[in-house]
């Protein structure tokens, strides 16, 4: 298959929840496509969808069609792969035919995105091209008021589902960390991160930029129970703000 006999394939980040975070680059390329595509619970619920909605509703495209990826809630990527196998056929029949498609993805294409699934088995027939979005751990740090990273400081971003002892050395080495997605390990991450003396330091954020955020600035609150899969921890270390020339 030639790329260039094809369609083109769209990977566009919509932002973690605020329909006003999309670019304007991504507006365009909902609007024009021939097929949108994107991920929907076996509930029938989309939150990429949900967020891009007006942007749907206002294609420029007459024939514009929708398909929604049914991905099971399972333990075994058997199954996912199997959906994003049938997927990746549906979408190349498309592209085969000189249709564009974007496939709308929560926050941006390619962090912790399921874009990339798809990326891997159509990237080496077809072209491709990647519209970020707003992440949230950049939703996250400008709603709680929290700076990523200034000056000589660094910043990690780790899986809520990595080991204890990688977690533990990542709270220990770096000044500001983003601990993604916690859920069902909320509990054992709030003990992990007291462990390595940084309660202080952390708030924690749910649903970033939908109608049901949350911001928890004392995670000293925070039920020892699982939380949403939106979910994340901001660990930051004190600043001092006062310049040099005024300090005592």
């Amino acid at each position: 298959m030639n790329k260039t006999s094809a369609g083109t394939f769209y990977g566009v980040g919509v932002g973690p929840g605020d329909p006003e975070l999309l670019t304007l680059k991504a507006l365009r390329i909902i609007q024009q496509c021939d097929l949108v595509t994107y991920l929907r619970s076996e509930h029938g619920h989309s939150m990429a969808r949900d967020i891009a909605s007006a942007a749907v509703s206002a294609a420029t495209h007459a024939d514009q069609k929708e398909y929604a990826i049914i991905l099971p809630m399972c333990e075994t990527r058997e199954a996912v792969n199997t959906v994003y196998d049938e997927a990746a056929r549906v979408i190349a029949d498309h592209l085969d035919q000189a249709q564009d498609v974007v496939f709308l993805c929560q926050g941006d294409p390619f962090f912790f995105g399921s874009f990339a699934y798809l990326y891997d088995r159509l990237n080496d027939r077809y072209s491709i091209e990647i519209v970020p979005g707003v992440t949230s751990i950049n939703a996250s740090s400008a709603l709680s008021g929290k700076p990523l990273s200034l000056l000589a400081e660094n910043l990690a971003v780790i899986s809520g589902r990595r080991s204890d002892e990688d977690i533990l050395h990542t709270l220990s080495h770096f000044d500001n960390v983003a601990i993604m997605k916690p859920g069902r390990r909320r509990s054992e991450l709030l003990q992990l991160i007291d462990q390595a003396g940084r309660t202080q330091d952390a708030c924690y954020l749910e649903y970033v930029g939908q109608k049901n955020q949350k911001i928890i600035y004392d995670i000293s609150v925070l039920d020892a129970l699982p939380g949403p899969y939106f979910s994340l921890f901001l660990i930051n270390r004190s600043r001092d703000y006062t310049p040099s020339s005024k300090k005592p």
